[in-house]
């Protein structure tokens, strides 16, 4: 733990360039951004698995108790970019601390709601913390990587998140089963509380961390390149949810196999994600459309292999594991993107990607259910998938010749 002592002993000698204490002191900084991502990341698709339980506690149904998750994501798209809005001028390390403050309140808010509606709202205001803390955490994570690094920086604020899915989740749920399903958010409550100790001891406060104007938020949404990017961002990564939010269906009704086999495939998408990540952040600080390009291009194949192949354990689970990889490929690099086109509003610019994502989760789970609807097969929501993603491709292949150039490696 790096603590007020050594904290201090670092300071004073930063005139010297430690190495060794940059060193620790970034490490623990991005630890604690990651941490803060893994509470909300747990949160929110760990809701998922718990549906039916609080449906059975509320004598509601399935779709009542959906609107639950949906009110979280509308908290996402609509509340975190006013939040970031708001907070513009505050200091990125009390905006964090701020968030993290409200996020507890959401999640303490849905443990004890005892209505449908109380833990609507509850999920609501636990929604509009994500795409900001993204936000700042990306500028704070920008900050101590350094210059022409912010791929590498936002993946590392969003590996918190995948790492979620391959473990917080199906532990939250686990936990939900056992003890009940508001056990899930004191679990989640506690992790929030442990991040916003490590935020509070571990990010740095300097005036390079300083808000800005308000007009420079506000100035960027006047920019038509940061509202294509996000066209781009919520068409193609919708591919992503078309398949994750239907991985139950795919392996006991198409593969035919046994339930117990679901978990396991959640975890293989995850650490897909969280390969994707990390190979993503690379190519967007070194290329400037590359990631997404691959990303998009590769998915494409791997969504194909399970519309033909995917009633086949053996087949289904190695793309999966590919759906994940190559759509996690593009993220970084759209939130590259956004950045260079809005430079003024960094927080911001991460708050809308993640908006972006919010809105691709509702088009890839309304196409899927579209294509289960009209009868096409369990597997057929791959084809949304690809529908979505092509569409995705093709408004980029149409702006990119307006496209301001980008120097090599431009972040």
């Amino acid at each position: 733990m790096l603590t007020s002592a050594y904290r201090a002993q670092c300071e004073a000698e930063e005139e010297r360039h430690t190495p060794e204490c940059a060193t620790r002191s970034t490490r623990l900084t991005l630890l604690a951004l990651a941490l803060g991502t893994f509470a909300i990341g747990t949160g929110e698709f760990g809701s998922n698995g718990i549906i039916q339980l609080f449906a059975a506690d509320m004598s509601i149904s399935i779709p009542q108790a959906t609107y639950a998750v949906t009110a979280y994501a509308v908290g996402v798209m609509i509340g975190s970019p006013v939040i970031t809005i708001a907070g513009a001028r505050l200091n990125r390390k009390h905006l964090l601390l701020g968030l993290v403050v409200l996020f507890l309140f959401g999640n303490l808010m849905s443990a004890l709601s005892t209505n449908v509606g109380m833990l609507i709202g509850a999920r609501f205001i636990t929604g509009t913390v994500q795409g900001a803390y993204f936000g700042a955490g990306a500028v704070v994570a920008s900050y101590v990587y350094g210059p022409g690094k912010s791929g590498r920086a936002f993946a590392t604020v969003m590996a918190g998140l995948t790492v979620a899915t391959i473990f917080g989740s199906p532990l939250g749920t686990f936990v939900g089963q056992q003890a009940g399903w508001q056990a899930l958010y004191g679990v989640v409550t506690g992790i929030g509380l442990l991040a916003g100790l490590a935020i509070l001891l571990w990010v740095p406060t300097t005036s390079d961390l300083d808000g800005g104007p308000l007009s420079h938020e506000l100035g960027a949404l006047r920019r038509p390149m940061v509202w294509v990017i996000m066209v781009v961002a919520a068409l193609g990564i919708s591919s992503i949810f078309a398949v994750y939010t239907f991985i139950g269906p795919y392996i006991t009704d198409a593969a035919m196999a046994d339930d117990s086999l679901i978990p396991i495939a959640l975890a293989v998408f995850g650490l897909g994600m969280a390969a994707g990540n990390q190979a993503g952040g690379r190519l967007a600080d070194r290329y400037p459309y590359r990631g997404l390009v691959i990303g998009y291009s590769s998915v494409l194949v791997f969504l194909l292999v399970i519309v033909i192949a995917g009633g086949t354990v053996w087949v289904l689970m190695p793309a999966l594991f590919g759906v994940g990889a190559t759509m996690m490929l593009a993220i970084p690099t759209i939130q590259v993107l956004l950045t260079t086109y809005a430079p003024e509003a960094p927080t911001l610019m991460g708050a809308l990607n993640l908006a972006s994502l919010n809105l691709a989760n509702a088009l890839g789970a309304v196409g899927g259910s579209i294509t289960l609807a009209v009868g096409l097969g369990t597997l057929s929501t791959a084809w949304a998938g690809v529908a979505l993603t092509v569409a995705g491709l093709l408004v980029f292949a149409a702006v990119v010749p307006q496209m301001t150039p980008l120097r090599h490696g431009r972040s």
